[in-house]
């Protein structure tokens, strides 16, 4: 017998003792107490009835480096990174929301070289942006993005590539991810991304 199925049988057995209270007892009180049992268990029998979903972590996007082929396959992958294990859009948006608690990314590919896209996301703490919403007075806001290379996200380097990849897929960019970059199981790992701030990206960072 399930957990549940032995809760249900619990709660019929309090509405039966309600019942037999009302119907064989004649005292105010007992009487009051058998009500208030046939309404508790009336009550939880209607919250056992609907169905349960359990609360699991995001589905992670199996990466297999054999089936990346061309570059708009990596940013398919990243796409789903972005929404799933990533947990990218739990902060960000893709265009304008009033939800957002972090800058729209919203043509962020083209704004951003590769190489400092990679560092904002493996050291968000290297560059303090203004104020993204440019209201009032400049505001300097601290990093609060984790790493992502880091737990508890950890995405390995070609999950974040193949971020990257969809990033600049969305914002009109050709995409300057090549497969052939991806670190392949077994073997020696590709060299990492060095950072590099292209002019776009001055523009909109303010250096420690």
């Amino acid at each position: 017998m399930s957990e549940v199925a032995r809760l249900q049988l619990i709660c019929l057995s309090v509405v039966g003792s309600g019942i037999l209270i009302l119907l064989f007892i004649r005292s105010v009180f007992p009487r009051v107490i058998g009500f208030v049992a046939i309404i508790l268990g009336i009550f939880m029998l209607t919250s056992l009835s609907i169905p349960q979903m359990a609360s699991l972590p995001p589905v992670e996007e199996k990466f297999d480096v054999a089936t990346v082929k061309t570059p708009t396959d990596l940013a398919s992958i990243g796409q789903k990174i972005f929404f799933s294990k990533g947990q990218c859009a739990l902060c960000h948006s893709i265009g304008p929301s009033e939800s957002a608690r972090c800058p729209d990314l919203k043509g962020i590919g083209a704004k951003l070289s590769r190489e400092f896209l990679y560092e904002s996301m493996t050291q968000p703490q290297a560059y303090i942006y203004r104020d993204y919403r440019h209201e009032g007075l400049p505001k300097e806001y601290p990093a609060t993005m984790p790493a992502i290379n880091k737990n508890p996200i950890a995405l390995s380097r070609n999950e974040i590539l193949s971020v990257i990849a969809f990033l600049q897929q969305m914002s009109g960019e050709p995409i300057s991810v090549n497969p052939s970059e991806l670190d392949v199981p077994g073997q020696a790992p590709a060299a990492p991304v060095k950072a590099s701030l292209s002019g776009p990206a001055v523009a909109v960072a303010q250096a420690h």
